[in-house]
């Protein structure tokens, strides 16, 4: 199998940037072969974003985030809303059917991505004599100290039990859209003030709330990009991304808010 494209593109507002991801998917399944992308993109605002199928009012503070002058976007993936912004790496892969037909079932999407994300991850930590995160997160982190990066929940990415990924898909009939968030240097007191405690709740979680249960990734944002390049073979650059259609995504649906408001 050969290398997957990668793309490491941030657009100017956030609407581009939510449509960009549904884009490469789109582009995927119109084209004859399997065509499969890692993307990253780091916003350069603060911004919330809710799941296809959430409830604002039920996951998002909204007077806060009205307050703190922080817009609330609809992705096209499920999962619920996070807040993310500079310090906080995206990532979203487009992978194929053809060439993983087990993906097609979505517990064993959410695993194999996961766990391929976790291995990689966990390769590029501090030494044990640097402080790690067990050391800065707080009272009410739960999990052994040292324990590596762990697949944990639904679709989350955790360190010595804290979380710093949240993750959600998109299938297609050939295509699978997997994205997520990376906290590594974000500032956490955001997601306590702009989101609400979601409501569903890993097991791992124990019921703590944000400032107990979030944590950043302690690697900068280079060497996760270098690791995950290296995890998926994402070895093909290239510039002709599908920029008509990002354009058309972005005015027609992440910036109208008939959409961002749609429940």
């Amino acid at each position: 199998m050969g290398g997957m494209r990668i793309l490491d593109l941030t657009l100017p507002t956030p609407a581009e940037n939510l449509a960009l991801d549904e884009a490469l998917l789109e582009e995927a399944e119109a084209a004859a072969e399997p065509l499969e992308t890692l993307r990253f993109w780091e916003p350069a605002q603060n911004m919330a974003v809710v799941g296809r199928s959430s409830y604002v009012d039920n996951e998002v503070h909204q007077d806060a985030c009205r307050e703190l002058g922080i817009p609330v976007f609809r992705r096209i993936s499920g999962g619920a809303a996070i807040v993310t912004g500079p310090g906080c790496l995206m990532y979203a892969l487009v992978l194929s059917y053809e060439n993983y037909p087990a993906l097609i079932v979505v517990k064993q999407a959410h695993a194999f991505v996961l766990e391929t994300l976790a291995k990689a991850l966990s390769t590029i930590l501090p030494s044990p004599d640097q402080p790690s995160v067990g050391a800065r997160r707080g009272a009410g982190g739960e999990g052994p100290v040292g324990e590596g990066v762990r697949y944990c929940g639904t679709s989350d990415l955790a360190l010595e039990g804290m979380k710093f990924s949240g993750n959600s898909m998109r299938s297609r009939r050939r295509h699978l859209l997997y994205h997520g968030t990376i906290l590594y240097n974000f500032p956490l007191e955001m997601i306590s003030r702009c989101l609400k405690i979601p409501p569903r709740m890993p097991d791992y979680r124990n019921s703590r709330d944000h400032m107990a249960f979030i944590a950043n990734l302690p690697v900068p944002a280079d060497a996760i990009r270098r690791a995950l390049i290296s995890a998926w073979n994402a070895v093909e650059p290239f510039a002709d991304w599908p920029r008509e259609l990002t354009s058309r995504l972005a005015a027609e649906k992440y910036a109208n808010p008939q959409w961002n408001e749609l429940l």
